[in-house]
């Protein structure tokens, strides 16, 4: 299995080095950010849409980076919660497993003693 993801892997670098070489041309071009704001102007030098386009995938993963860490600390929450919960219920069923087993017949009055003394 390891080896199929690999080569996914290496099928999607092939194809990105593919719209690479076959766009340099657009990719090479540089372009400008303007930010007009009532108290402050700027502009930017010429920037690669290259770089732009790395910066903004950087950004991506970052943040989807975040997101994931942040799930799997819930989820690492919850699982412990989970254990926790089945481990009290594990005793709790080892401690009903351990009553004596008796054969005596009981009528219907002993019933509602039994019913009454073990509430």
């Amino acid at each position: 299995m390891k080896h199929l993801r690999w080569i996914g892997v290496l099928l999607v670098l092939l194809l990105v080095v593919i719209v690479v070489v076959q766009n340099y041309e657009a990719l090479a071009t540089k372009i400008s950010f303007r930010v007009d704001l009532m108290f402050w102007n700027g502009e930017t030098t010429g920037i690669p849409l290259s770089l732009v386009a790395i910066i903004t995938f950087l950004i991506g993963v970052i943040f989807s980076g975040a997101y994931g860490m942040t799930e799997r600390f819930h989820l690492k929450k919850e699982i412990k919660s989970i254990r926790k919960d089945t481990r009290q219920m594990e005793k709790e069923l080892s401690s009903l497993r351990n009553l004596p087993v008796t054969t005596e017949v009981v009528g219907p009055d002993q019933i509602e003693e039994i019913q009454e003394t073990s509430l």
